[in-house]
């Protein structure tokens, strides 16, 4: 396809009301929304050093810990001309792996440290559309909303950060003229198994005194991470774990007893941490109300306030109330 054609026949996809796909639609996105022109031949915007160096310094400890496993998938791709990317949230890349041998491609191309690949700022690329829609995707080649583009095959995954919120996208660009839909998929599932693993490990990273509960997923795309902490109770949760178990969908969640949330019976060895474990899964239930736990455990207030005495739980204990 030419590189006229091209342009032409996103322009005609973008403004086609039958045009229901989801290329369609980020195609539509790309020229209305945004206001972009798929026959422009202009490269990425790139922060300026100083202010790459701020994102760095703003995700240094998640950087930290992606790094290994950048390391990991580009010594699985690299050789076969791929580049290896990291962005932010907004479709900044602020890490990668690239061979001497590809680096001046890819920095052409302006896949390269620094520079915007969101949607709103280069319309349909792996990068910006996963972002955009939240999902694994892949773009192929004359998939891309620019022509400019078209040279490349971009295998993207998003990465959730332990707060629920998008994160970050991983992905992996290859320059190769060859470069088939069948190899895509296959470097796809790394790239998607690749950053479950950043996820899980910066989940884990995140909560270090709570103890990491793995709950199965059905499809085994995602992974379902609690952090449960001393008294059982959930105090935090992957984005896959709280869709699947109906908690906050972003932010902190209500700290919920996990035996509650993973149906399951408490293993608990030792009276007092038992019994602990059970008033704080009354006051958790009861939303802070000492009077209402008291009267799901069976008990008065003041014998409430006793245990919870001995318990080392005190009147000033985070988010007790007193009717």
């Amino acid at each position: 396809m030419t590189e006229r054609n091209h342009a032409e026949l996103v322009a005609a996809q973008s403004q086609s009301p039958s045009a229901t796909s989801a290329l369609a639609a980020s195609w539509r996105r790309s020229m209305l929304k945004h206001g972009l022109d798929p026959a422009d031949r202009r490269r990425p915007d790139r922060l300026s050093d100083s202010e790459l160096a701020d994102r760095h310094q703003a995700m240094q400890a998640f950087l930290n810990v992606a790094g290994p496993q950048l390391d990991q998938l580009y010594n699985l791709v690299g050789l076969s001309g791929c580049n290896v990317l990291l962005t932010d949230a907004q479709g900044i890349v602020l890490d990668q792996r690239v061979s001497d041998a590809d680096a001046a491609q890819f920095r052409d191309w302006g896949l390269w440290q620094g520079a915007d690949w969101s949607e709103a700022a280069q319309g349909t690329n792996g990068i910006g559309t996963c972002l955009a829609e939240g999902r694994q995707v892949t773009i192929h080649r004359d998939e891309h909303f620019r022509t400019l583009n078209t040279a490349m095959s971009c295998m993207d995954a998003p990465i959730w950060g332990p707060d629920g919120r998008l994160l970050a996208a991983l992905d992996v660009s290859s320059a190769r003229a060859d470069q088939t839909e069948r190899y895509n998929r296959l470097i796809s599932a790394q790239v998607a198994q690749t950053a479950r693993a950043i996820e899980s490990l910066f989940f884990r990273m995140s909560f270090p005194d709570a103890r990491i509960v793995v709950a199965s997923d059905d499809q085994g795309e995602q992974a379902v991470l609690l952090a449960v902490d001393k008294d059982d109770l959930a105090i935090g949760a992957t984005r896959a774990a709280r869709r699947a178990l109906g908690l906050e969908r972003e932010g902190a969640i209500r700290p919920r007893p996990a035996a509650d949330l993973l149906g399951r019976q408490d293993d608990l060895t030792g009276f007092d941490r038992a019994e602990r474990a059970a008033v704080m899964r009354a006051l958790a239930r009861a939303q802070g109300n000492v009077s209402a736990a008291a009267r799901a455990l069976g008990i008065g207030r003041a014998t409430m306030y006793r245990r919870m005495a001995r318990l080392g739980l005190g009147e000033n204990h985070g988010g007790l109330s007193h009717m």
